[in-house]
């Protein structure tokens, strides 16, 4: 064994003792709504909307979304940003149903997706292959699933440039151009991952480095985020803080507020430093103390959209939101935990309903109604969208887990 590999086992090692040292405590909350009694009935009817979907997808695609105005279905190749979430909802619903059919069409999609493991050119491999081959290794693990993950995750790390200490997101026709999006926290986890699979601390060290960069430049004093950061890339400079999705560059569009939240609670799940904690407080604190949060705690596609209360609500924000805070609530001190519990039951009660709920056989078998994918690009306004369903059963998943019995 040579010296360097046996100080990179020993740095490896004091690592997770110090990670086993830092059990989270079990935890469970007393319901505050009818949603406990209803929650079989919600995965039943979420496994009838996806069998539904799945009779309807066209060979070699991937649902994107479906637009009840003409009633046509959207679908994607394996290479779009969301293909993930599809299989990783499917592997949701087995857990709870143990419907075979579920899996076989895991299965099945899972072998087109497979090939995006050498994808260099998206920042989403996070997205991609932690939600659906994670999902599936943790179900039932194999060779080829962590083969498959760790290949994703190297392909992953070739973005990430150490002038500019993050992760590309986008690339740029300008070379000088760092292109950075709040939502790549969410590609982290993936990151992790590899490292206790492969006991290489590269892929922590990149994730780590790219979210203290993120929680340096990305946020503004009351915690809401920028949506897209310009960095230079021989420098590190950030250049300019700007939006794409929201609806200004100085507004806090909503699922960039949740991808913020979820990120920074994976970032202490996975060291246990408390600056990720109070960074993923201080976010939650910014969402649900928020004026222009509705009542049903589900938010318009932007807090600051001009037409509110007529705005869109953007119910894929609302999920992501719901799943962060039902994982952070486990974290806090037991007073905040009920206060974070009681806004995520409300949150997912509120998607539960017929409000944000599709009725069985409609909008083209996804679960929710009411997404807002791109509202300044006129793209996935008032759709359903994979995402959306994705976290809203996680979200359902881990409130079953957190309810007391």
């Amino acid at each position: 064994m040579t010296y360097r590999f046996f100080i990179k086992s020993l740095s490896w090692c004091c690592v997770m003792m110090m990670l086993s040292c830092s059990v989270t405590r079990p935890v469970s909350f007393m319901a505050g709504t009818a949603l406990p009694s209803a929650l079989d009935q919600h995965f039943a009817d979420a496994t009838a909307q996806y069998k539904f979907m799945m009779k309807n997808l066209p060979e070699g695609r991937f649902p994107k979304t479906f637009d009840p105005k003409t009633g046509k279905q959207e679908t994607s190749n394996s290479a779009w940003w969301c293909s993930g979430f599809y299989p990783g909802t499917l592997l949701y619903l087995y857990e709870q149903t143990k419907d075979p059919v579920l899996y076989a069409e895991t299965e099945r999609i899972l072998k087109l997706l497979e090939k995006e493991k050498n994808n260099k050119s998206t920042h989403d491999l996070g997205f991609m292959m932690y939600c659906s081959f994670g999902n599936a290794n943790r179900i039932a693990p194999k060779p080829e699933y962590k083969d498959i993950l760790i290949t994703s995750a190297k392909s992953l790390a070739t973005r990430f440039n150490p002038k500019t200490g993050v992760i590309r997101s986008w690339d740029s026709k300008d070379p000088s151009q760092f292109l950075v999006i709040i939502d790549n926290m969410m590609n982290l986890e993936l990151l992790f991952w590899a490292s206790k699979a492969t006991g290489d601390l590269t892929y922590r060290n990149i994730a780590i480095t790219h979210a203290n960069n993120t929680l340096k430049n990305h946020f503004r004093p009351d915690y809401s985020s920028y949506h897209v950061l310009e960095y230079e890339t021989e420098t590190g400079k950030v250049n300019k803080k700007r939006t794409h999705q929201g609806y200004a560059d100085e507004s806090a569009w909503a699922r960039g507020q949740a991808w913020g939240l979820y990120g920074f609670v994976v970032m202490y799940r996975e060291t246990k430093d408390e600056k990720y904690l109070e960074q993923a407080k201080n976010i939650a604190g910014f969402i649900l103390n928020h004026p222009n949060l509705p009542s049903d705690k589900v938010p318009y596609w932007d807090f600051n959209a001009p037409n509110i209360p007529n705005a869109l609500r953007d119910a894929s924000a609302g999920s992501i939101i719901a799943s962060a805070l039902l994982e952070l609530c486990t974290y806090v001190k037991p007073e905040g935990g009920k206060e974070l519990f009681s806004s995520a039951e409300t949150m997912l009660a509120s998607l539960a309903s017929s409000n944000y709920k599709t009725a069985i056989g409609g909008n083209g078998g996804f679960i929710l109604m009411h997404g807002v994918g791109n509202m300044p690009a006129k793209t996935e306004i008032d759709t359903p969208l994979t995402y959306g369903d994705y976290y809203y059963v996680e979200a359902l998943v881990r409130y079953k887990s957190l309810i007391k019995k």
